[in-house]
């Protein structure tokens, strides 16, 4: 309003005074300067409004380019670790495809005997791993193991936990297992491959230094295993990362 009367007073002092003592008083000359100042007033707001807005867009934009370049970032990753976990998941169904079924003559990848309640017990527990029943499988290893502590088929059976508990993806449980065996069956085939377990669950945890340090320590312990040839293997495509 301040504006508005200034405005005004400024047009009628710009007149000679001949016709400014006229437009004094004269009430339609009046309305109607203000109601153009009115009308500019308007127009300069919604000017102010539009280069408002016109700026918030900018920055609207900007934000959608970054959140678009981190989605990308984070889809690659993605896709990344789901590739990773296929090779993993595929490196433990090749070892179920080449398990030596336990028979009472004998025990998986060793020259010592099973009891043939043994065998019985260690097949049917790991059938419920093969058909993904993992917590099942888990429980009846556990009993395996309570029942047959010292059996021929005791660091198999430890060694099927630690896979069971990768398998649900619960890779410190997986890893806290297969540690099991290595520390009271260091000598026995299944070492290696606990070893190369341990190396998956901590690669797949984020560990890449301790899956490259573990991988290297099984081929420089067990050079001769088939977990060691996996092992350098893993090493390689690592290093063409």
């Amino acid at each position: 309003m301040h504006r508005l009367a200034a405005a005004f007073a400024f047009v009628v002092m710009a007149l000679p005074v001949p016709a400014a003592a006229q437009l004094f008083g004269n009430d339609k000359f009046e309305k109607e300067v203000r109601a153009r100042l009115d009308k500019l007033e308007a127009n300069s707001a919604d000017r102010r409004v539009l280069i408002d807005l016109a700026s918030q867009i900018e920055l609207l934009r900007g934000d959608v380019a970054r959140m678009r370049g981190e989605v990308e970032v984070l889809v690659h990753r993605i896709d990344t670790l789901e590739k990773r976990q296929k090779d993993l998941y595929l490196d433990i169904d090749t070892r179920l495809r080449k398990l030596e079924p336990a028979v009472p003559g004998g025990a998986p990848g060793g020259d010592a005997q099973a009891t043939p309640d043994e065998a019985k017990a260690y097949e049917a527990a790991l059938n419920q791993f093969k058909l993904g029943k993992y917590a099942t499988a888990i429980a009846a290893f556990e009993g395996f193991l309570n029942a047959h502590p010292n059996g021929a088929l005791a660091p198999s059976a430890q060694y099927w936990i630690g896979n069971a508990h990768f398998a649900k993806r619960d890779y410190k449980n997986a890893i806290a297992a297969q540690q099991k065996v290595l520390a009271r069956w260091p000598d026995n085939p299944k070492a290696a491959d606990a070893m190369l377990n341990i190396a998956s669950s901590q690669d797949a945890l984020g560990d890449r230094r301790g899956a490259q340090g573990t991988l290297k320590a099984l081929i420089e312990k067990y050079p001769a295993s088939p977990a060691a040839a996996s092992a350098k293997q893993r090493l390689a495509q690592s290093s063409r990362r």
